[in-house]
């Protein structure tokens, strides 16, 4: 498994982690590194997948309405609250890929996303996972010239 994956993963853990803690919609209230590296000395998170994660985790923080009320419009008949803690942050993780980072093409983000969904979520996950990053794709590239 590549390092970029891993971070993946390891950010997901996180924020399902943070679900239960301040609650599924609501922006980090403190700090997200010191936190992040508490979480990552408890759990041996591997060193080089830190730096990704962090970035992953940052972004995710600091766009996290744009992100949702992204996933809320392109999940067609599912309230963002409904939606399984981990199936959300994925779509999240991958959504804030596809609007923000420029070294990862939508498409490599829809992928990896359905992969650690085959790993971590529900059997209809990949599915749905890939259905609504791939409504968000369409959505994002009929705004861009």
């Amino acid at each position: 498994m590549g390092t970029r994956r891993n971070s993946r993963e390891v950010a997901l853990q996180f924020l399902y982690q943070e679900d239960f803690t301040i609650g599924s919609d609501q922006q980090f209230g403190y700090d997200l590194a010191e936190r992040f590296e508490l979480f990552c000395n408890l759990f041996q998170v591997n060193k080089k997948a830190r730096a990704y994660a962090i970035e992953l985790l940052q972004g995710v923080s600091s766009n996290l309405l744009r992100l949702d009320q992204l996933i809320a419009e392109s999940a067609t008949n599912w309230r963002l609250t409904r939606i399984a803690p981990t199936d959300r942050n994925l779509l999240r993780i991958a959504v804030y890929e596809i609007l923000e980072r420029d070294d990862v093409p939508p498409q490599v983000a829809i992928n990896e996303a359905v992969e650690i969904a085959k790993r971590f979520a529900g059997d209809d996950s990949p599915k749905f996972i890939n259905g609504v990053l791939d409504a968000i794709r369409c959505k994002l590239a009929e705004l861009r010239p």
